[in-house]
């Protein structure tokens, strides 16, 4: 059997097998990636509060259930983490803030209860950017959560704990959330796959807002198939999200092998400009050329419309923000850091006028990109435009935006958040230094599935998920 590491640095679908087949109790499990929390988690800070006691226990009766062949499916046993915006029953959800620093839910978010109903293992709460308001995760309040793979580099935001916790083995998979692409960029950043799926698809009861709607609530894990177990356990309709779609159930592994052949994979090259890094840019070009070589057909798209989605999705996300906080931003600015007071001073300045006008812009090109992507089954675009960026740069969040420090081609990450269609990043190469790169696939609304196969055929043809960082204790 494998030793310590390679147990937490395997992927969910394989632990899942050892699991179903005893080869592998939950508690050995746990205890593997327990021993890996406490060596790793003080260099990666990737958690702000640990329950491992609490699935100390969860893992002994998993072991019990299982034992009896009373097992719950993929999840059964398995150590996951919830970024800390998620409600969790009787454990404190920060949500990267001070205002929140000792909120503890008597509920638990829709996220948590599926995962918990699964046998899931919820080792704890992950580190973000504060109140998800950026894109570094350099928290004031918390401290700074490293890249894995270069601990002087942003892990990325504002999931950038889940990303780096599911990088650097600490746990099989995390829940992020995604509002412009708070799930992608760091899972681009950090060398795993995020999937932001289709709006509404996972419930977002009990998972604090950032811009209710734009959020999208998603896994982050180490393979494509990984993505669509996660999915499987935490999609359904769930009447306390008003975005909740009621649709029948889907089971996202099948069809995941289906060959691309005769597939129409939409590109937009005008995107893949001057403004992407040469190792970006490369990195795209030999992905493209491998969905070629799997029998998709490459159809270019001009998606005129997409470069007004930016500014879009901004001004919609800062009125959005700006209501969420207004109980607070009175009277407790002061407890916000310096990044997120900006962004709530843009947002305050914002009329009601501007956000009509930015939804119906919304309305707008949501229909002309849609009509457009009738032509394609797919479409792909690199996750950012540069890797992760020097925390120097970023400093302590103080000294410069994060947008501006990340500078990603975020026309169409937002994108995707605008017209609600599932994205998924995944792993396509590494740039001179050693850092990784992502590239997205996204397809329409409610066709999940396609996307996840898409990404699943790249991911067998390739090798670039396979590779591990090694942190430095």
């Amino acid at each position: 059997m494998a030793d310590s590491d390679e147990l937490c640095q395997s992927t969910l679908s394989e632990v899942a097998g050892w699991l179903k087949s005893k080869k592998v109790s939950p508690v050995e499990l746990l205890d593997a990636v327990q021993g890996r929390i406490e060596r790793l988690n003080p260099t990666l800070n990737a958690f702000i509060t640990l329950t491992l006691d609490e699935a100390a226990q969860e893992a002994r009766q998993a072991e019990s259930e299982i034992a009896k062949g009373q097992y719950r499916g993929p999840l059964h046993g398995v150590p996951v983490s919830l970024k800390d915006l998620y409600a969790t029953r009787g454990v404190r959800t920060t949500a990267g803030s001070k205002i929140l620093a000792d909120w503890v839910p008597d509920h638990d978010s829709d996220a948590a209860e599926r995962l918990r109903h699964a046998g899931a293992l919820l080792i704890g709460k992950t580190n973000m950017h504060e109140f998800a308001l950026g894109s570094t995760t350099i928290n004031p309040h918390y401290g700074t959560t490293p890249n894995p793979w270069n601990s002087r580099h942003v892990s990325g935001g504002s999931s950038g704990g889940s990303a780096a916790a599911v990088a650097a083995g600490l746990g099989h998979a995390s829940m992020g959330s995604d509002t412009g692409g708070s799930i992608r960029q760091p899972a681009a950043f950090c060398g795993v796959v995020g999937m932001k799926p289709t709006y509404g698809l996972v419930s977002r009861h009990g998972v604090f807002p950032a811009a209710w709607s734009l959020d999208h609530a998603g896994p982050l894990v180490r393979s494509v198939r990984d993505a669509a177990l996660v999915l499987n356990t935490v999609a359904g309709h769930d009447p306390r999200d008003p975005a909740s779609v009621d649709r029948p159930p889907v089971d996202y592994t099948a069809g995941l092998e289906r060959r691309l052949s005769g597939m129409r994979l939409g590109v937009a090259p005008a995107y893949v400009s001057e403004d992407v890094a040469p190792d970006v840019q490369r990195a795209f070009w030999d992905a493209v050329r491998v969905f070629e070589r799997l029998g998709a057909k490459r159809v270019d798209l001009e998606l005129r419309s997409a470069e007004y989605a930016a500014v879009t999705t901004s001004t919609i996300s800062g009125s959005e923000v700006a209501s969420t906080h207004s109980r607070w931003s009175d009277t407790q600015l002061a407890d916000y850091g310096e990044d997120s007071r900006r962004s709530l001073a843009i947002g305050r300045c914002l009329t009601a006028g501007d956000y009509l006008k930015a939804q119906r812009a919304r309305r707008a090109i949501s229909s002309t990109v849609s009509r457009e992507l009738e032509s394609v089954d797919a479409f792909v675009w690199p996750t950012t435009a540069r890797p992760a960026s020097p925390i120097e740069e970023g400093g302590d969040g103080l000294r410069t935006r994060p947008n501006e420090v990340l500078r990603a081609p975020h026309v169409l990450t937002r994108l995707a958040n605008l017209m609600g269609v599932p994205a998924i990043s995944m792993p396509c190469g590494f740039t001179s230094s050693g850092l990784p790169v992502g590239i997205t696939v996204a397809a329409k609304a409610h066709d999940d599935a396609t996307a996840l196969r898409v990404a699943q055929a790249y991911q067998l043809e390739t090798e670039w998920e396979k590779r591990r960082p090694v942190v430095q204790e």
